[in-house]
């Protein structure tokens, strides 16, 4: 079996981490894998979030800090940015010292110096990069990180890395675990869910300011938070949010660290879906869509591919647009109809079966393309 290794910092929850463990899943039958990460993982608990099916038989770690470490890495990197980079930039470097036995070099976490040519799958840009103080460390080189295999989580991150980093980025949606929800619509709370980390860039006291705004108005709507990936976040922020579920908690319910089958439990019978935050791509909204929800979204991201670029009555801009346009819907169960079929044509776009369909065929086209090259090689010398 060929060996690959694969870089992947921190799992601390969020859509990353599960193209991460999912991209583990899909090779781990067919390779020797190897996962580069900062300190101590349970694959146990990682499995009941995501879906997978991994363990350290399955799959070898190799770790930066010894397991005592692992909650103290994980506080100090939730917390701390600078920290955060000096962590990464000191793995980068570990990485590259041991990766020179494998076959291939994968690098799940971004575009990134490998320290030779491998595969990078590009979640964002400029996200690991930093300062000239960390690439010291690394000796990380911007110039190496053009000539990997590039890989992006939608068409707009494609976009925007050709423009960053000028590669060319061959799209490969996010694994979608859950199968299509097949409850009737009649059937569903008149619910929206806001699933992802409890964290201050997902903005989740936005939509809960938003619902707020749409009960005034007349339509006695709930609110289910998930706290998706778990993990150790910012205390402030969470403990700011938890107040205001509080004294909202007639309509607001809070759910942290739930196992990805209660989350879908949740999923499946709320009838609308909301996420502030503009995303590369944004997992839980693709699972909103699968599971039969109909999903208010910005209207600048990778997030529009998920919802369909056809359904511009669930984009929005501000606060008070979507305020507008959730009562709009509302008023029109003619349009409700229209976009549930509508939606119904986004859902097989994502699934986990298709993402590792995908990334096995980009894994042995790589190794196909290298025996051609070497024996071309040989020809030439």
């Amino acid at each position: 079996m060929k060996k690959i290794a694969i870089y992947y910092p921190y799992f601390t929850g969020g859509g990353a981490e599960a193209v991460a463990l999912w991209m583990l899943q899909a090779l781990k039958e067919r390779y020797e894998l190897t996962l580069f990460t900062i300190s101590h993982i349970d694959f146990e608990r990682l499995n009941s979030m995501y879906g997978t099916n991994l363990s350290n038989q399955n799959i070898k770690v190799k770790t930066l800090a010894s397991s005592f470490f692992s909650y103290l890495c994980n506080l100090l990197i939730a917390n701390s940015p600078q920290i955060r980079f000096l962590f990464m930039h000191f793995l980068i470097r570990f990485f590259k010292q041991n990766n020179q036995d494998y076959d291939l070099v994968i690098s799940a976490y971004n575009a990134m110096d490998l320290g030779k040519v491998g595969i990078q799958y590009i979640h964002w840009i400029k996200v690991i990069e930093a300062t000239p103080f960390y690439q010291k460390i690394s000796n990380f080189s911007e110039t190496q990180l053009v000539e990997n295999i590039s890989l992006a989580n939608s068409y707009y991150v494609a976009n925007v890395a050709k423009e960053t980093y000028g590669v060319n980025a061959k799209v490969v949606f996010p694994p979608v675990v859950m199968n299509t929800s097949n409850i009737p619509w009649s059937e569903k709370e008149d619910a929206f869910i806001c699933s992802g980390r409890i964290v201050k860039m997902k903005e989740p006291h936005r939509v809960i300011n938003i619902l707020q705004l749409v009960r005034e108005q007349g339509f006695d709507i709930k609110l289910y938070l998930t706290g998706g990936g778990g993990g150790i976040y910012g205390w402030k922020y969470n403990h700011f949010i938890k107040k205001i579920i509080k004294e909202n908690s007639s309509w607001i319910t809070l759910y942290e660290n739930l196992p990805y089958k209660e989350y879908i439990k949740i999923l499946t019978k709320c009838k609308y879906g909301i996420h502030y935050k503009k995303e590369p791509f944004g997992i839980s909204i693709a699972e909103m869509v699968k599971a039969g929800a109909i999903p208010f979204v910005r209207s600048v991201g990778g997030q529009i591919e998920i919802v369909g670029q056809q359904n511009e009555d669930l984009f929005f801009n501000t606060e008070v647009e979507a305020v507008e346009k959730i009562v709009n819907l509302f008023k029109s169960p003619a349009k409700q109809y229209q976009l549930i079929q509508s939606l119904e044509e986004q859902r097989n776009l994502f699934s986990s079966q298709k993402f590792m369909s995908e990334i096995n065929e980009v894994v042995h086209s790589y190794f196909e393309n290298k025996i051609v090259d070497n024996s071309a090689s040989l020809v030439i010398s």
